[in-house]
């Protein structure tokens, strides 16, 4: 028996942080619930996914996913956000990233997720199987994988075979060799080399051309000269391509499964706290899914429209699945988190509290215009660029996520909460606060910027009389309830 519906203004504030990366302004709860109760959740969705917010935190989402903090460049960004704001397929985003060009300025961007890990073979076949595949390739490595029959050592050395002609230039292009081989031994002793092998076990040919070694010689060359000398004119294309024959098996109609399920999979577990096949880079015959027929069902549904990333999360979230409430009411245990019969509670990520401070601690008419897509957006753009500074202070959230000293110690008494969010003014949450006079409408005010919704009423009783106890600072009462707000587990996660 699964838990009871949430109520309207938790599914707005959820829904809200999984579609735009924040939590709803007042203007928007004000217009949520002037909706019909029957429609306003399918016109919330709408309205989001159509929504310039939407396409930055995917965006986000994506970046997050697919690159290493450290090595995320602005050009890779761009090109997420553009990807994001076209609704670009999930096979063509793909396919960019492992085959753009750097000639096309649409498709350059893409090509650093690749770029970043030219230095480390492993860490481009590794990470392209995880990410894209759901599959954890690297135990295979020195052996046959000791617990999980799919995946042999031909299995992860075809899948890297595609990857090991890859290299980046002096002048940062991507380019690859005009020949090259892996060879790996088995546990046998065996040498092999190894073929290009997708992880279906299909494989591609390359056509045979005879080099003599001054050829070879003089290929190589070519190569230590792109990578080591500066000035030197682009690369010319290898008549054959490792990495786009592997494009091409990923997404031959008998493959493309693998990349489909993954991205369902790992879309499901960010909008609800935990993957149908869990973990999700752990996708084989021995971790089957807790809803098989359900994935299966996705994956279909996925790859009959296009690979469709925005109505895939839009029949997400309008599910019943993802309505239930975190809470537990029932008699006895709650059901274990793979029945999904209660939605997890997930901590928003360091971009989400960011904006989401930037949100509540703002006047509430500062975003009235947050209705209006064209005006909206580069307000939205402003707050994107505010919050990652203070979003690069804070830890991004693993499976068991729990708040760092670090994260305590910034909230509890760091000079910047100060000075960017609990400041008062005409344009911040405190001078609206401060010029209330009546202290339950100032209470209420704040639960509603803040937390979305009306205080319980011991909550109300409490905050009063703590108001009324420090009467002779009233500022400096209401800057601590506020504070006791933003720092509290309702703010910091969602639920």
């Amino acid at each position: 028996v699964p838990a009871v519906r949430a109520d309207d203004r938790t599914l707005l504030r959820r829904t809200t942080l999984d579609l735009a990366g924040r939590i709803p302004t007042t203007a928007e709860l004000a217009d949520y619930e002037a909706e019909s109760p029957s429609e306003r959740r399918e016109r919330l969705v709408s309205r989001l996914l159509n929504s310039a917010d939407f396409a930055f935190h995917l965006r986000n989402e994506w970046d997050a996913l697919l690159m290493p903090a450290n090595e995320s460049s602005g050009e890779w960004r761009d090109y997420l956000l553009r990807a994001a704001r076209e609704n670009r397929s999930w096979d063509q985003v793909f396919s960019e990233i492992l085959i753009g060009k750097d000639d096309v300025a649409d498709q350059r961007g893409a090509l650093q997720f690749l770029k970043s890990r030219t230095r480390d073979l492993d860490d481009m076949t590794n990470d392209t199987s995880s990410l894209f595949f759901g599959v954890s390739i690297n135990c295979a490595k020195c052996h046959d994988h000791p617990l999980v029959d799919d995946w042999k050592q031909d299995h992860y050395f075809g899948l890297q075979s595609f990857f090991s002609r890859t290299y980046s230039t002096r002048s940062r292009r991507l380019a690859e060799k005009p020949w090259d081989e892996v060879k790996f031994k088995t546990t046998k002793g065996e040498e092999k080399t190894a073929q290009f092998m997708f992880l279906t076990g299909a494989v591609a040919h390359e056509p045979v051309i005879e080099r003599t070694p001054e050829q070879r010689k003089a290929e190589n060359e070519e190569v230590r000269q792109q990578r080591d000398k500066d000035g030197m004119p682009p690369p010319a294309e290898p008549p054959f391509s490792p990495r786009l024959e592997l494009v091409k098996l990923a997404l031959a109609p008998e493959n493309r499964g693998f990349l489909a399920r993954s991205i369902v999979n790992r879309t499901w577990a960010r909008l609800m706290g935990r993957g149908l096949v869990h973990p999700v880079d752990q996708m084989h015959s021995a971790n089957p899914a807790s809803h098989p027929e359900l994935l299966d069902w996705l994956e279909r549904d996925f790859i009959e429209h296009g690979f469709g990333v925005k109505r895939l999360i839009e029949g997400i979230v309008l599910s019943e699945t993802y309505a239930r409430s975190s809470q537990w009411t029932q008699q006895g245990d709650p059901p274990a988190p793979e029945a999904f019969a209660a939605a997890a509670v997930r901590p928003l990520t360091p971009k989400q509290v960011s904006l989401s401070l930037s949100i509540a601690t703002a006047h509430p008419t500062r975003h009235e215009k947050v209705l209006d897509l064209a005006r909206w957006s580069p307000t939205r753009d402003q707050l994107e660029s505010q919050a990652a500074g203070f979003a690069s202070l804070l830890e991004y959230p693993g499976e068991h996520f729990q708040v760092s000293v670090t994260e305590a110690l910034l909230f509890s008494n760091g000079s910047r909460v100060q000075s960017e969010y609990l400041r008062d003014g005409g344009d911040r949450l405190l001078g609206l606060l401060q010029a209330t006079a009546d202290d339950e409408s100032a209470v209420k005010t704040a639960f509603q910027t803040v937390l979305t919704r009306e205080p319980a009423s011991d909550e109300l009783d409490l905050f009063r009389q703590y108001l009324a106890d420090r009467a002779d600072r009233r500022p400096a009462a209401l800057q601590q309830m506020t504070w006791a707000l933003l720092t509290s587990p309702e703010f910091r996660f969602n639920h």
